[in-house]
């Protein structure tokens, strides 16, 4: 009897199969020592207890994608073990923050698959599900990833593309209880720059930039559990490199737009996002904004802002497709979000 697991390819998903995921965890300070180390996170609201009481929260949350790796990862043995890429996300809500104590756990059901003209990959679309020890709903998000095919042989599925919401509306998004940032004090959070101050089209480079190294990339993806092979095996991927995790991107360009960004406190939504090109180690990343849209929400002194966050590995600003419409080269992350910020 064959004890080890190969992971899924693309010929074991089926439409409406709901998958729970193994190995709930508890999340600690640890987490947060750990992600502070990996990235130059600096957002006041997950750094101190006592600004996070002062804007009304009962301490200082787990940061917003350090709870989404968490979460993340659980799902990789289950869906992309056998990724040849992480492609995109939609439809992404925080709908309460994540405590240290907390032990989360993830669920996702196959939404979408679609096989690849080449009859050797296609790609499944998953909703899945962060919950907490009390069975409560902390994210949800849409993902999709190309897997490769076992058996190339194998009958191709009917195509289900899932209709995906292009962008989450500004009252769908979840205000955690008891936020209020009428007492917020810009001094400590490192900007005085309000909603009101920022302009939808505005572009903000944020100049600093972080080179990637392998090492610190393999503690991530230990650290988030994430052991999709591109990641893990240098002998995975025809050219010997192992693809830096997206995630670790994500973060890494995130933390980067506090520069210039530093009140956008809270990720609550993610409207879309991609990884345009590979990233590997040696790579400098620097990263950029765009304001897309900004909105009022029912909590005191509370806004929201939509921003374009694109991580890229020359330095350039602004410049995101060419004239065929297709990602330039030097784009590695195009992602789309809403954040708390205040009025």
């Amino acid at each position: 009897m064959v004890k080890t697991n190969a992971g899924r390819f693309f010929e074991d998903y089926t439409i409406g199969q709901v998958i729970d995921h193994a190995v709930p965890r508890t999340v600690s300070g640890g987490e947060r020592a750990l992600y502070h180390a990996l990235y130059p996170a600096r957002h006041a609201l997950y750094s101190s207890d006592a600004f996070a009481q002062d804007c009304g929260l009962p301490a200082s949350p787990i940061d917003d994608l350090a709870a989404f790796h968490v979460v993340f990862g659980k799902t990789v043995p289950d869906v992309s073990l056998n990724a040849v890429a992480n492609l995109g996300y939609a439809e992404g809500r925080w709908l309460q923050p994540v405590y240290p104590g907390d032990t989360l756990r993830a669920s996702s059901e196959v939404i979408g698959l679609k096989q690849n003209s080449n009859g050797k990959t296609g790609v499944v679309y998953v909703r899945t599900r962060g919950l907490n020890q009390r069975d409560e709903v902390v994210m949800e998000y849409v993902r999709w990833v190309m897997v490769r095919k076992n058996d190339t042989e194998a009958s191709a599925p009917e195509v289900v593309v899932p209709d995906l919401a292009s962008v989450i509306a500004p009252e769908d998004l979840v205000i955690p209880e008891g936020l209020d940032f009428t007492r917020y004090d810009f001094t400590l959070a490192g900007e005085a720059h309000r909603l009101g101050d920022y302009e939808v089209g505005e572009v903000i480079g944020h100049v600093d930039g972080v080179t990637i190294e392998e090492a610190e990339h393999m503690i991530a993806t230990r650290l988030w559990q994430n052991t999709a092979k591109v990641h893990f095996d240098a002998t995975f991927r025809p050219d010997g490199q192992r693809l830096i995790y997206g995630g670790h991107v994500i973060s890494m360009a995130r933390a980067l737009s506090f520069n210039g960004l530093a009140n956008a406190q809270m990720i609550v939504g993610l409207n879309g996002g991609a990884h345009a090109n590979p990233c590997f180690s040696g790579q400098t990343i620097k990263a950029w904004s765009e304001v897309l849209d900004t909105a009022e929400t029912s909590a005191p002194g509370v806004g929201a802002i939509r921003l374009r966050l694109v991580a890229v590995n020359d330095g350039s600003v602004g410049e995101l497709r060419g004239e065929d419409g297709k990602y330039l080269p030097q784009v590695l992350l195009d992602l789309d979000y809403w954040a708390l910020i205040p009025t």
